[in-house]
């Protein structure tokens, strides 16, 4: 498990000189894939799993339905990081999608400086693909224009969003959420092991320990040619907890999971309706987050 870097808001540039080692360490724990190789539907996917107007829908699997039903069977194993909150507990065993990028094909966080020579807008896209080489009708055009149309979208009722292209706009994002004079610090989900496998079974190893964030900020990867986090922090209640996992093949997983206590102003699509057959409103829903994805919470919480 990651967790790293106080930064304190009054104190920009000395907070990101120490904060610039310690970002560049976890990208490289992160792992994002290159735009040419990715799986741009299962990126999409993951973009803004918590808990969205439905134009992303999001991440992996509940078990709770798992191991019998067709259903399950059925299922896009990259929408299989979903469960919920009663089966956050010691010995619960669910089918879980981690994927595994590989460092040497991750894209760059760039600093603000070189992100700001590029405009971010869907206005702009065909002179994008034209400074970064891509054709109009390819894979990698339309993964750019699909995150250019989720970050200008408007936000569900209770979020507020912003799309980082830079680490200082990430943290300028995190520091507008807790406030000017606050510290907060950063959560990831980390792999043990060098397991090669995406998809099986993981058992709950320890009791899950809550980290008691009052305001948390969620920041997903997003596809794009340069790091882009799509981020966002909610009204709704959530509560963050640090997961240790074992796999069927020995995989050891400490994973970030995060659960929404309030999902009634969430699309009925949203993915995750689909894989715990509920509605809006009706139940908590947790998720699991990718190595790739950060939560940054108050350094005053338990981390």
């Amino acid at each position: 498990m990651v967790s790293t870097s106080k930064f304190k808001g009054r104190n920009m540039e000395t907070g990101l000189v120490l904060l610039i080692p310690i970002l560049h360490l976890l990208l490289l724990v992160m792992c994002p894939q290159g735009i040419e190789g990715r799986d741009f539907t299962d990126r999409r996917i993951r973009a803004k799993t918590d808990g969205d107007n439905g134009h992303e829908t999001t991440h992996h699997d509940h078990a709770h339905h798992a191991h019998t039903s067709s259903h399950m069977h059925h299922m896009d194993h990259s929408l299989m990081i979903f469960f919920t909150l009663k089966d956050l507990k010691l010995g619960k065993t669910m089918a879980i999608y981690f994927p595994k990028r590989n460092p040497s094909k991750s894209p760059h966080l760039l600093p603000r400086v070189e992100a700001e020579l590029f405009p971010f807008s869907s206005k702009q896209l065909h002179h994008l693909l034209q400074v970064f080489s891509f054709s109009q009708d390819s894979p990698q055009a339309k993964a750019m224009e699909d995150t250019l149309r989720q970050c200008e979208t408007e936000p569900i009722k209770g979020e507020i969003k912003s799309c980082a292209t830079s680490l200082e706009s990430m943290l300028d994002f995190a520091r507008s959420i807790f406030g000017l004079d606050n510290t907060f610090s950063v959560v990831s989900t980390t792999h043990l092991t060098n397991s090669s496998t995406h998809f099986q079974n993981y058992t709950i190893l320890e009791e899950p320990k809550e980290v008691l964030a009052p305001k948390m900020v969620a920041c997903h990867t997003m596809p794009y040619p340069y790091a882009v986090f799509y981020c966002h922090s909610q009204e709704s209640m959530n509560k963050v907890y640090k997961v240790s996992l074992g796999g069927e093949d020995g995989d050891r997983v400490d994973a970030v999971a995060v659960c929404h206590l309030d999902t009634s102003q969430w699309s009925p699509n949203h993915a995750s309706f689909q894989v715990l057959r509920i509605k809006p409103g009706s139940s908590p829903v947790c998720h699991f987050f990718p190595a790739d994805n950060l939560v940054w919470v108050p350094t005053s919480t338990s981390v």
